[in-house]
């Protein structure tokens, strides 16, 4: 393995890639760093299927359990962090696994990103809904303090304009009026990527989703929600599939329907496994479309009923790992 490889497992939710990415960290001496936006978390981790100390099996972690659920996380804060994890294990002389299948924080490693996010659908959602309970002077007066130079280019009446310019700011702390040109990607930057995607059989994969969430509700999604709800969840973390289907339950129910069943009524409890199921189902289709989508990914086939360890001996031989 050169001194400046970095090694990428993408793939949708479900197909495998946090085990494998443990298996193959142990054969080529590699720690591991989350490329999924909702393990910055903490405390989701039913719901995120966030891998536990145990599953971990003493290969070092990063990029989970970095920010509570109530402040909101940008793939502009990921990019940053990345990049320094990725020099501190280099300079351990191990070898960086990222491992995840958000492939807005992939790409953004992989090919940089560009001065201005793009559109945030949630937050655009809540400043427009601020405008018309508050204002559009209100918006215009926030805009105004945090970045005056662009308020005073576009003026007071301009609403699209300024939520846009607010968004701008929420979602990577920089100011809309700020030039400032693309940031490099890791192959500009001196590394050498090697991306793998992880295919597997899709209607396989859609069962063993199904499973997941049932698995989840047992070992306590809800609780875990429930716990979670006494602080706020941000706009990001709400993002999480199950996460917001639960809330919708829990804010329809009573304490003592929560009591009573511990969690939900087994009717509602029925509809929100199948709707999360679905949510997920449909969520990795979306993650399957944006990887295959994407140039240089080296695809491995991994068939039902293969042991981890041989997809990740397959692996190491195909990127001529050693530990």
């Amino acid at each position: 393995m050169r001194s400046k490889t970095v090694i990428f497992l993408v793939g949708p939710t479900a197909s495998g890639k946090s085990e494998l990415a443990v298996a193959l960290a142990k054969k080529i001496g590699g720690e591991i760093i989350s490329a999924d936006s909702m393990l910055v978390y903490k405390g989701m981790d039913i719901g995120t299927a966030k891998p536990s100390r145990q599953e971990r099996l003493g290969v070092p972690h990063h990029g989970i359990d970095l920010i509570p659920q109530s402040k909101n996380y940008s793939v502009f804060s990921y990019r940053r962090y990345a990049l320094k994890t990725i020099k501190g294990v280099l300079k351990r002389g191990k070898t960086p696994i990222i491992a995840g299948g958000t492939g807005f924080y992939v790409r953004a490693l992989l090919e940089g990103l560009s001065p201005h996010p793009g559109a945030n659908p949630a937050i655009r959602r809540k400043l427009d809904a601020e405008a018309q309970r508050k204002g559009l002077a209100a918006l215009y007066s926030r805009l105004s303090r945090v970045d005056p130079v662009r308020a005073k280019e576009i003026g007071p009446h301009n609403q699209r304009r300024i939520v846009r310019a607010l968004e701008i700011h929420e979602v990577s702390g920089k100011k809309a009026s700020s030039a400032s040109r693309k940031s490099q990607g890791l192959r500009a930057l001196g590394y050498e990527p090697v991306v793998i995607g992880i295919h597997r059989d899709r209607q396989a994969l859609y069962e063993r989703i199904n499973k997941r969430v049932e698995r989840m509700f047992r070992n306590g999604l809800v609780p875990e929600v429930k716990r979670l709800m006494r602080r706020k969840f941000s706009l990001t973390a709400l993002q999480g599939v199950g996460y917001k289907e639960v809330v919708e339950c829990l804010k329809k129910g009573t304490d003592a329907d929560f009591k009573k069943y511990r969690g939900l009524p087994p009717a509602v409890l029925k509809e929100a496994v199948a709707k999360i199921q679905q949510t997920t189902r449909r969520f990795a289709k979306r993650q399957w479309t944006w990887f295959k989508r994407e140039t240089g990914i080296r695809w491995v086939w991994w068939p039902e009923g293969a042991r981890v360890a041989d997809i990740a001996r397959f692996i190491q031989r195909m990127i001529g790992g050693t530990k």
